[in-house]
């Protein structure tokens, strides 16, 4: 049985539940992937598989590394790939193996992982949540980030001081979302709760670590 799966997130919307309770979920295109590699003790030092999404790539967007890499498995045009540490009992697949969506069932718990929107350059407030100065008349301090570090010590600024930036474009993992519904003919798996990053971007779907 296969740890993950990794998709897409197609957007955001609401279902019902028999009650009559609305719950926000996100849809997620979720495979089928491929078996592209598979890592054992005895040749990696270690157990894992790695998988690819199966989806339309152009060859010339693919380098000449990756496709000989993919030839492999018979996986030709795969692009998006992601490891998985596999626990005793898991060793089942092999390359060349389909991973679909039937791994998951309603009312699993997993974790997403994907890559947050870019937010462009950001000031202190926006990013790191400053409070910043009295907004009165005459303040003259209103967003600005105060003190940065001591003069006599260290009269440096220390590494690492939150400051105004690039922010976003990280990846972010939200763990122990419900599956709320699975929809094995669409590749569709619908989870409770939001995702990181835009439409369109590339998820990793696993199964919930705590």
């Amino acid at each position: 049985m296969s740890p993950g799966i990794l998709g897409k997130k197609i957007g955001m919307t609401q279902v019902f539940r028999a009650d009559g309770q609305a719950v926000p979920v996100t849809l997620l295109k979720a495979g089928p992937c491929v078996v592209v590699q598979r890592k054992t003790p005895a040749n990696d030092g270690y157990d894992a598989v790695q998988l690819g999404l199966l989806e339309y790539a152009k060859p010339q967007r693919v380098n000449k590394p990756a496709t000989g890499h993919m030839k492999k498995s018979g996986a030709a045009g795969v692009k998006f790939l992601r490891e998985f540490r596999l626990q005793p009992g898991e060793g089942d697949l092999k390359t060349g193996d389909r991973v679909l969506l039937d791994v998951f069932k309603p009312a699993d718990k997993v974790d997403v992982i994907g890559v947050s929107k870019g937010r462009g350059f950001a000031g202190f407030v926006k990013r790191h949540h400053f409070a910043g100065g009295e907004g009165s008349h005459g303040s003259m301090f209103h967003r600005a980030p105060g003190s940065i570090g001591a003069s006599s010590y260290p009269s440096r600024v220390w590494p690492g001081q939150r400051m105004a930036g690039h922010m976003g474009t990280q990846q972010v993992t939200v763990r122990n979302l419900e599956v709320i519904e699975v929809d094995a003919e669409d590749n569709v798996l619908v989870v409770k709760g939001a995702v990181p990053g835009p439409n369109g971007g590339y998820v990793v779907v696993r199964r919930a670590k705590r």
